[in-house]
């Protein structure tokens, strides 16, 4: 009797697991059904608002269905982060993490939300230095130039970011970190207000994606100091990179799409394959290429260790260089 009830119960447990397979490949197959929602941590206006859009406007084509991009920008990305964490595991939710994703752990104590574990990884999306620019009215045009009125004027230069935590704020904390220089942190909920006060005059500084910006330094409304990777960058060979004035500096920015954890493998894969094609287009990488961002297109499970890469490298720099949220 007891072998029988046995039978009976592995019986029902392989059917309602090859139930719940089947249903997830039949969502994969059916999906979408409806409009889908793109999280992205930034108010519009900025680069990542500017990717979010560009790639969510060509999943819309691939998928059939309207892709709609919900800005939600402020608290160190942290509420679109939960906002995304928290969504249903049902593909009508994605996510447009960037460094800051990986920033977050390295210097806040607790978050609502756990980086890795909460999140199916889709695809890094691309990959870009950060450009720093100045007004022209605080009359510098290198990070030589830069470091050397900041030290003459410790605490009366001001730098913008999109926020605590961001890769323009750790960007500038790495400088800082590295010549000393004394600049005071005015944190905006996003690049795009951010941009708009440094071109206004009312904040000298700001270190963001070129995506955003070289429209305004092409423009002469900004200066471009210098680039934040390793080289200097092929579309814009004209600026140096920091590292010619700070050998060792490198700060790069990158966007990547995530998925709710427990999202059903089939649709985490149609939406990756989908976006692979998207980004590595000829149209869409041109268009990233042309603002200097590089186009990438992993598997989910090159993002995972590259997110867990990232967030080790930052734990390290926020311990030796004692950073701290503002």
């Amino acid at each position: 009797m007891k072998q029988r009830i046995c039978s009976a119960a592995c019986s029902l447990f392989a059917m309602a697991a090859f139930s719940v397979t089947a249903c997830a490949f039949a969502a994969g197959a059916a999906y979408p059904q409806r409009a889908v929602r793109m999280v992205v941590p930034y108010p519009p206006g900025g680069a990542g608002d500017i990717v979010g859009r560009l790639i969510s406007a060509k999943l819309t084509e691939t998928l059939g269905q309207q892709v709609v991009v919900d800005n939600r920008g402020g608290g160190g990305q942290v509420i679109a982060t939960q906002i995304s964490a928290a969504a249903p595991a049902d593909g009508y939710t994605v996510f447009l993490a960037s460094a800051t994703h990986s920033i977050n752990p390295a210097l806040r104590k607790s978050l609502p939300y756990d980086t890795l574990k909460d999140f199916a990884p889709i695809t890094l999306v691309a990959q870009s230095p950060l450009v720093f620019v100045a007004n022209p009215t605080l009359g510098v045009s290198s990070i030589k130039e830069l470091v050397a009125v900041a030290r003459a004027k410790p605490g009366r230069i001001n730098y913008a970011s999109s926020g605590p935590g961001t890769g323009g704020h750790m960007s500038f904390e790495l400088l800082k970190s590295l010549t000393g220089a004394d600049l005071v942190h005015v944190p905006y909920k996003g690049a795009g207000p951010a941009m708009v006060d440094v071109l206004g005059g009312q904040v000298q500084l700001l270190c963001t994606s070129p995506l955003a910006v070289m429209p305004h330094v092409k423009s002469g409304k900004l200066r471009a100091l210098a680039m934040t990777g390793p080289k200097r960058s092929s579309f814009a060979p004209d600026i140096p990179a920091v590292a010619e004035t700070l050998p060792g500096y490198e700060s790069t920015l990158w966007y990547a799409l995530l998925a709710p954890a427990g999202t059903p493998q089939p649709i985490v894969r149609r939406v990756h394959d989908d976006t692979v094609k998207i980004v590595r287009s000829k149209e869409v990488t041109q268009q990233l290429e042309s603002q200097g961002a590089e186009p990438v297109g992993n598997s989910p499970q090159e993002l995972q260790k590259f997110i867990q890469s990232e967030i080790q490298q930052w734990t390290r720099l926020v311990k030796q260089a004692k950073i701290a949220l503002d």
